[in-house]
């Protein structure tokens, strides 16, 4: 008898011990079959395991005033940019890398097109660049996923992990940055990398015809559930009949090397989150001739950032309610500051800043872009990087993301605290050592 009851205690105790481990392991069984495979499991069953997304980013205390942004203008046109503008938009160039279905040049820019200069060639209608191949990234990966792409387009081949190692050493890491990957093309491999920021579509197109994978930084909103996020891909070809840019999803595929097809609207739309920042790998030899098919801005960084804040600008008077345009207005008045030491421009990014707060932001804005802090750290607000990264910090991902550490740190020791300024450093470190040469420079 008293063997029967231990054999039923002993039952009970495993099932119960089952169910605990059951319990505590389902979510992330769950989550890691989504991570897989995408549209297997259902939303309903996500739902269940999901812990339930900030609505936005804090608003600031105060809004900025009408005088504030009414000096903006002003501030833009007394900078002088310092580009010389010799290069054409689209040079007759002969693309090196294979090419196909390429299609005879249409008599008329499509609606979208800036019109060519006389003397350059038209762009074929469509473009698919070949012998480029899709992986599916790993779990936070898609930066060095999509520089695994297109280094094996350029016949580096390289592993997805190893290049996230090199760049993010916490597997958990939220983000990669555009200069952290063109840094390890740089100092890693053989080929020639730069980023920048103010590209459109027909830049696109124009890069891609001549033989050159694109990979842009976006927004991505894949359903309620993940809400919205960043993400990287790379674009490899489009066609002006149906109006579509196909691109090497490493999040949402296909994996069939077709390759994912949106519509320029889409694009566009979704390219702006990140002031339509891209990503242009190719060998050293042909830096001459990829410099020479940007617009002139491009090849100044003061031009280029003046650029893309006239262009935001001129957004937020037809589309004031368009949170993105404040924020990249805000980006690029905070780089104008740094590379004109104007301390005034750094005001006009924090009064940008918080028309975008306060029109509202997603919760991970600063997993991906740190402009905010620079521009409040500069104004001496430094309760608004308190409370910014607090909002970061109260979710797992966001405590993940070593850059909010690091302007805590900044913070701290404006504020003549240095035991706690220590301390976040530390810890932004101890996610991602590579932060001490950036650190020390």
């Amino acid at each position: 008898m008293m063997r029967k009851r231990t054999v039923w205690l002993s039952l009970l105790g495993f099932l119960l011990l089952g169910g605990v481990a059951l319990y505590v392991l389902y979510p992330r069984l769950i989550l890691a079959a989504h991570e897989r495979f995408p549209k297997g499991v259902p939303d309903q069953l996500l739902y269940l395991v999901a812990t339930p997304l900030p609505t936005a980013l804090p608003a600031p205390t105060a809004v900025a005033n009408s005088e504030q942004l009414s000096v903006i203008s002003d501030q833009l046109a007394q900078l002088q940019p310092t580009a010389t503008p010799t290069a054409t938009l689209m040079p007759t160039f002969t693309p090196q890398s294979p090419i196909a279905n390429l299609q005879s040049p249409s008599p008329e820019p499509t609606a979208t097109s800036t019109p060519l200069p006389p003397t350059a060639m038209p762009l074929p209608t469509a473009v698919r660049l070949q012998n480029i191949q899709i992986i599916p990234q790993k779990f936070n990966n898609c930066g060095p996923a999509n520089l695994t792409i297109t280094l094996g387009y350029h016949g580096v081949e390289v592993d997805q992990l190893n290049v996230g190692a090199a760049i993010k050493p916490n597997y958990d890491d939220r983000n990669v940055s555009p200069w952290e990957l063109v840094d390890y093309v740089n100092k890693e491999t053989p080929m020639q990398a730069q980023f920048f920021v103010g590209g459109n579509l027909d830049l696109l197109k124009q890069l891609i015809a001549a033989g050159y994978p694109v990979i842009v930084e976006k927004g991505l909103y894949p359903n309620a559930w993940e809400g919205w996020m960043g993400h990287y891909l790379t674009m490899v070809g489009y066609d002006d009949a149906s109006r579509e840019f196909i691109s090497l999803d490493t999040f949402l595929g296909p994996w069939d090397n077709s390759g994912r097809r949106d519509n320029y609207e889409s694009v566009d739309e979704f390219w702006q989150m990140f002031n339509h920042t891209f990503i242009l790998v190719y060998p050293p030899e042909d830096e001459a001739d990829v410099l020479a098919m940007l617009p002139p801005e491009l090849n100044d960084p003061v031009a280029m950032w003046q650029t893309t804040a006239v262009a935001n600008q001129s957004l937020t008077t037809t589309q004031p309610d368009n949170p993105y345009a404040w924020f990249n207005l805000g980006s690029s008045l905070t780089h104008l500051a740094q590379l004109t030491n104007d301390d005034s421009l750094y005001t006009s990014a924090a009064a940008a800043f918080d028309q975008a707060r306060t029109i509202g932001l997603p919760w991970r804005m600063l997993w991906y872009q740190f402009e905010p802090y620079e521009a409040y750290l500069a104004n001496g607000r430094t309760d608004d990087i308190f409370t910014l990264s607090d909002a970061i910090l109260s979710t797992e991902g966001g405590q993940n993301v070593e850059e909010t550490y690091l302007y805590r740190s900044y913070a701290y020791a404006a504020l003549g605290d240095e035991v706690n300024a220590e301390a976040a450093l530390a810890t932004a470190l101890e996610l991602n050592p590579n932060l001490e040469t950036a650190v020390s420079d």
